[in-house]
């Protein structure tokens, strides 16, 4: 017998992309899946779109926008399969996507989690995420980004994370580590859960043969204020939930040397001070914070050499920046 899978597609305003994304992922190879579309209070008539058009999927419609992290969280919560798989609505998969992601959770007993092969919608010669990388400065990218499909990303194995627009996640897992985190609203949520599977030694496989069409910050949010105060809030909260102790002393100076430096250059070249504003946010957090960190940690079997295997070395600020050059480009 095949194990369930659970699509859960959070989706907000995504109108023009529900047709093709709901296509691609009702023609999978492999058999045995549901799908439900959780909608964001949208204006743009998608549940209407969806309902008339894929009877077969079932929506979930809040009344509000609770978010990517909390969209997920409910799909998860209103249904039982083994797996869950998370997908952006701004994508399109190819028909062998879930049949790739339950071949790669079988490369080991504590595979928790399996990445996909995020390729650009428009330039689908070049790759948006293979997975997460993490530093021990805690900046988190897509690895491989911008990198050509024939020459990167085309071995299987072990990541730091998978990212969320497009991963397959174990039920067991999520009810373990606790799932996405609704604070983080979106952004650097799948970071976060990433780290919370680590900590408690579930591993995160890369399946290349998992190929997804991404159309990257379909979403419209790309360039506003509000990404700018997420991103830096949501990086900081990963850090102080999750960074061990007391490694977290020793790396802290460079933490800081890099939030001055990103916080420095979105106000002198970009006129954003919602970086500064997110990042100032994110450490009056701590008070409460803290009480997050303590179970998260308590449940940490890892030890710090371990999970310092999966993490890259520190640095220059330069090329910290180049590792996201290619999305400006």
């Amino acid at each position: 017998m095949s194990d369930h899978i659970s699509v859960i597609i959070v989706n907000w305003n995504g109108k023009r992309y529900l047709d093709r994304c709901l296509s691609s992922v009702l023609r999978q190879s492999y058999a045995d899946y549901e799908v439900v579309l959780v909608d964001n209070a949208s204006q743009d008539g998608s549940v209407d779109l969806v309902r008339e058009r894929f009877p077969a999927v079932r929506v979930i419609a809040n009344s509000r926008n609770v978010g990517f992290a909390a969209g997920n969280n409910l799909g998860i919560a209103a249904t039982q399969g083994e797996y869950v798989a998370t997908l952006n609505s701004d994508t399109e998969v190819e028909p062998g996507w879930l049949a790739a992601l339950v071949a790669g959770m079988s490369a080991g007993p504590r595979i928790g989690l399996c990445a996909c092969k995020m390729l650009f919608f428009d330039q689908r010669e070049r790759i948006n995420s293979s997975g997460i990388c993490i530093d021990r400065a805690g900046i988190a990218w897509d690895r491989d980004g911008g990198q050509l499909d024939m020459e990167a990303g085309r071995e299987e194995g072990e990541v730091f994370g998978a990212c969320a627009g497009a991963a397959l996640y174990r039920r067991a897992m999520l009810a373990q580590i606790g799932g996405f985190d609704d604070e983080f609203f979106y952004l650097y949520e799948d970071v976060d859960l990433a780290w919370r599977a680590r900590l408690a030694d579930w591993r995160c496989w890369y399946c290349p043969a998992a190929r997804v069409y991404h159309v990257h910050a379909g979403a419209g949010t790309e360039g506003t204020p509000l990404k700018s105060y997420l991103l830096a809030r949501n990086r900081i909260w990963t850090i102080i939930k999750n960074y061990p102790w007391p490694q977290y002393l020793i790396y802290a100076p460079a933490m800081l040397l890099y939030d001055l430096a990103a916080s420095g250059y979105s106000l002198l070249a970009r006129r954003d001070a919602y970086t500064l504003r997110g990042r100032l946010i994110g450490y009056l957090s701590l008070p409460w914070l803290w009480r997050k960190r303590r179970e998260i940690q308590k449940r940490c079997t890892i030890s710090w050499a371990e999970l310092a295997r999966w993490m890259n070395p520190l640095e220059s600020p330069w090329r910290v920046w180049q590792r996201y050059a290619h999305l400006s480009r």
